[in-house]
């Protein structure tokens, strides 16, 4: 249930209302705008008669919110969420541009693909320290050294970091040092892991589970606001279809949707889509042209070499003369970077 409140109301008949919502056994969620306010009842309220509020001099309207999700839900927070990632503005009319290799292998290949996206436009650097492999064989990252080296490239070339925690184990160490905490699509629905990092100080970026449906993603998103976390950022990274020559099916629709649903920012991940180093560049400057909030793109410089997913890889020169391009087609879209 949503109550708009009147243009211009009092900070004495918002208290009023909110003190009704809490008469009811709800929670109010109150969101101020420059002219309107919106207050959210979290809470069971399929019994309650909107007369109850309605009534009240200051409130316009009641709504029922048909969907199961209330605090990312549009209809609570009509304005659009913008996520401060350490200083980079992530939603609205800022594109963030996450870039870097899939797995962290040393401080020297870090170091020399970050300063070459950074030189390109990219204003995040993603590393992964902790891999989650569907083998148990491959390759599982270099862990908590990883994490320091991603750390140690931060401070030399001045650009915050993103990587993946696969669970509670590490969350204090993650709170600490990452700037953007990724939750992976094999953990979207890891609900314990949710609900810790609705505890941290970090922003969380959520990534969609491989077979996820948009509620089910965005009710994960839920589970982390819910905890105490507002600053969320949703993930499109390919859904499993029937279709096997690509890694997954990038799902661009996913992008309207989530704005129109919710209020979170949406970057898109065309690396993990495809699964090939050449459906990046189209499919990015489809997420970009689709409103996307950003890109997740992994780059190697040896991508021939690389200890994994180097198939999807874009070498620093194609990274550079993507962004190029995408730079021009975020300027027709009013997004900056």
């Amino acid at each position: 249930m949503v109550i708009a409140l009147k243009p211009y109301v009092s900070d004495q008949d918002i208290k009023r209302v909110e003190g009704k919502v809490r008469q009811k056994g709800l929670t109010p969620h109150t969101v101020r705008g420059e002219e309107i306010t919106i207050i959210g009842c979290i809470g069971n309220t399929v019994m309650i008669d909107p007369k109850f509020f309605e009534v009240d001099p200051s409130v316009d309207r009641v709504v029922h919110v048909q969907e199961p999700y209330k605090l990312a839900n549009r209809a609570f927070h009509p304005e659009e969420t913008v996520v401060d990632v350490s200083g980079v503005q992530v939603g609205g009319d800022h594109l963030a541009l996450i870039a870097g290799p899939c797995s962290i292998e040393s401080y020297e290949q870090v170091l020399e693909i970050a300063g070459a996206c950074k030189a390109s436009g990219a204003n995040l650097l993603r590393g992964g320290a902790f891999k989650p492999r569907s083998s148990p064989y491959a390759f599982q990252g270099l862990g908590l050294e990883g994490l320091n080296i991603l750390c140690a490239v931060r401070d030399e070339i001045g650009i915050p970091i993103v990587s993946e925690l696969l669970s509670t184990e590490f969350i204090d160490v993650f709170n600490e040092k990452v700037d953007l905490i990724q939750v992976g699509a094999r953990n979207m629905q890891n609900f314990d892991l949710l609900k810790q990092l609705g505890h941290v100080e970090r922003p969380i970026l959520l990534k969609r589970g491989l077979s996820a449906t948009y509620e089910e993603w965005v009710m994960s998103a839920e589970y982390i606001m819910d905890s105490g976390n507002p600053n969320v950022i949703l993930c499109e990274r390919g859904i499993r279809t029937f279709e096997n020559y690509t890694r997954n099916t990038l799902d661009l629709q996913s992008v309207p949707v989530i704005k129109r649903k919710t209020h979170l920012p949406i970057v898109v991940d065309p690396s993990h889509a495809g699964g090939k180093w050449w459906l990046v560049e189209p499919m990015a400057k489809a997420a970009v042209a689709s409103g996307a909030d950003g890109l997740m793109i992994e780059v190697h410089n040896h991508p021939e070499t690389a200890w994994c997913d180097g198939a999807q890889s874009l070498t620093p020169e194609n990274y550079s003369d993507l962004m190029k391009q995408l730079i021009k087609i975020a300027e027709i879209l009013g997004k900056s970077i």
